[in-house]
């Protein structure tokens, strides 16, 4: 692990055992990382896009190319601007494209990567290139639970600016 992304204070999974989850040491791989995701998810499912993205891009920056980590951060990173096209744009042509892009990136990546259920979020994705009302009311699970945004995930994507 590198010592820039361990983040002692982020605690251990609602529940499971995550790809990244370091039950031995009873710590996350890059804490960093997992509370980039705690937030991340949240503001996604509050329809933050542009700010969901911010959290997983400043992230990313932290791994380099052809790590799993970078090909989730960067997956993810596309996610949230595919739904930011398809919703605050109404640019479907948009969003495909990001989802392709995500697909990629996603496909090598463990199902459930520090909480985040890619099997679900990929599905999804590929459902909606076909039909993208399959975003209507989509929410991204973590840990087996829907998150919800609050005052300290803004903070959080606040302070990246």
């Amino acid at each position: 692990m590198d010592e820039h992304t361990r983040d002692a204070s982020v605690g251990p999974p609602a529940r499971g055992n995550p790809a990244g989850w370091r039950p031995d040491l009873a710590r996350w791989e890059h804490g960093t990382l997992r509370r980039a995701v705690v937030h991340g998810v949240a503001l996604f499912n509050a329809g933050a896009f542009h700010e969901s993205h911010d959290c997983f891009e400043d992230e990313w920056y932290n791994y380099g190319s052809g790590t799993t980590e970078s090909a989730f951060c960067h997956g993810m990173v596309q996610v949230a601007a595919g739904a930011y096209k398809h919703f605050d744009f109404e640019d479907d042509g948009g969003m495909r494209s990001l989802f392709e892009t995500a697909l990629q990136y996603l496909q090598d990546v463990p199902d459930d990567y520090y909480g985040v259920n890619i099997s679900d979020v990929c599905a999804t994705m590929e459902n909606a290139l076909n039909d993208p009302t399959a975003l209507d009311g989509w929410q991204i699970e973590l840990d087996g639970r829907v998150p919800e945004a609050t005052k300290v995930d803004r903070e959080y994507a606040d302070a990246l600016e």
